[in-house]
């Protein structure tokens, strides 16, 4: 299993940002351009990635002000979990995001950096959204 993770520090309450982020519907807007084709609920989201697949992923798992689980809502090439970690700080929220998929060691070369780069722009999107 190959592990992807960026993290930052938010000068919001926990709560706020669990709030944010326990809605697949928020979630929009912490894709990168390549994404499009952008459908929600509050527990699903479905999505194309350009030149590459459509994905549909579901929350598994939430707990309250603490971690989201999502995994894929249908059929992937690869097993593949999506993780966010929330931790109260002094001045507000420590969230990082962990991206876990296992993959052969050919996937392992070809997706190893598109995926690194989703998981830190996503963080900084996160960032940016709460400053």
């Amino acid at each position: 299993m190959s592990s992807f993770v960026s993290q930052s520090s938010l000068n919001k309450p926990i709560e706020e940002v669990y709030a944010f982020l326990e809605d697949c519907n928020n979630h929009e807007k912490l894709q990168p351009e390549n994404v499009y084709n952008w459908t929600s609920t509050r527990d699903e989201a479905s999505f194309t990635i350009k030149n590459m697949a459509k994905l549909a992923l579901k929350i598994k798992e939430r707990k309250e002000n603490a971690e989201i689980r999502f995994i894929p809502a249908s059929e992937t090439p690869f097993d593949v979990s999506l993780n966010w970690y929330l931790k109260p700080h002094e001045n507000g929220t420590e969230v990082k995001l962990e991206l876990n998929a296992d993959l052969n060691m050919m996937m392992k070369m070809v997706a190893s950096g598109p995926l690194q780069k989703l998981v830190d722009f996503q963080i900084k999107r996160l960032t940016e959204i709460f400053s």
